[in-house]
């Protein structure tokens, strides 16, 4: 028994390694928007809505405006820094955008292949600040890409190029 004060102490002293620092990066501006992090500058995604128009019982094709994103990132793994205050960071899904006619547009279908939520990891950072990951094995491909809450048309959208 010895031995067992000094191994304490050594248990503890690891045991506050695990212990993570405050976050001290960068912090969204505006709350509820996903910005595109890019070393330490933080970009905006697009605010926009998506229309619903339905093309019949089973399937909605929801459109976002213009062809192409203003917010734009070179990474095919983007990071987003996401500041919680109404939207939860768990309810945001990620879809590839198809451009047809002069605007973005996502098909959803319950029978027909439809278009899939990609996979996002979140973590938390501080209290209401996560770090949202694409987690899609090879990254996105180049193209235009849609966050949007789960039941919501609120739409955050970017360009992978």
């Amino acid at each position: 028994m010895k031995h067992s004060a000094p191994l304490l102490a050594l248990c503890l002293a690891c045991a506050g390694l695990g212990v993570a620092e405050d976050y001290s990066g960068p912090r969204p501006p505006k709350p509820d928007i996903p910005y595109l992090l890019h070393a330490d500058e933080l970009i905006p995604t697009e605010v926009t809505e998506a229309r619903e128009q339905g093309r019949g019982r089973d399937e909605s094709v929801y459109v976002m405006a213009g062809v192409s994103s203003p917010a734009r990132t070179p990474l095919a793994e983007p990071i987003f820094l996401f500041e919680s205050q109404k939207i939860a960071p768990e309810s945001l899904q990620l879809y590839r955008l198809e451009v047809k006619n002069g605007s973005r547009q996502v098909v959803l279908s319950r029978k027909k292949k439809s278009a899939r939520p990609l996979r996002l990891m979140v973590t938390r950072l501080a209290e209401g600040l996560f770090r949202i990951e694409v987690n899609e094995g090879l990254g996105l491909e180049n193209g235009q890409y849609s966050l949007s809450p789960a039941g919501s048309n609120a739409a955050f959208c970017f360009e992978v190029y």
